[in-house]
């Protein structure tokens, strides 16, 4: 199952095509470096600006309102659970946290056996 097609049916009904570039890039460097801080994520996110400048990026499409997570992440979450899963799999979903400021960045991984899929959600207020 190819997860950016997933994604792209989905996200480009709520998300401009800059913004879905960013987070196809975002998910890619979380994929990578298997780390959340913001400061990592810029330090390798690959735009020709500062540091502070790609931070600030970053900072600024987290808290977007269209990646709200009811209409924006849970049917895409449900959408991959029931075409990657089977009916009546044991499945573990782990959630994770960052803090940004006041902001919590959430994870979300669905595992089976050794296999994993992780998806970044909203942040909250």
């Amino acid at each position: 199952m190819s997860f950016l097609a997933v994604y792209e049916s989905h996200f480009t009904k709520y998300l401009t095509q800059t913004q879905f570039e960013a987070l196809r890039i975002l998910l890619w460097l979380l994929t990578v470096h298997k780390q959340v801080r913001i400061e990592r994520l810029a330090a390798c996110f690959p735009l020709p600006i500062l540091y502070q400048s790609r931070r600030k990026h970053i900072q600024r499409f987290l808290v977007l309102s269209a990646l709200a997570i009811p209409r924006f992440w849970f049917p895409v979450i449900k959408a991959i659970i029931c075409k990657e899963f089977k009916s009546g799999s044991r499945l573990i979903i782990t959630i994770d946290r960052t803090q940004w400021k006041d902001k919590n960045v959430f994870m979300v991984a669905v595992l089976q056996e050794e296999t994993s899929i992780t998806h970044l959600l909203d942040t909250f207020r």
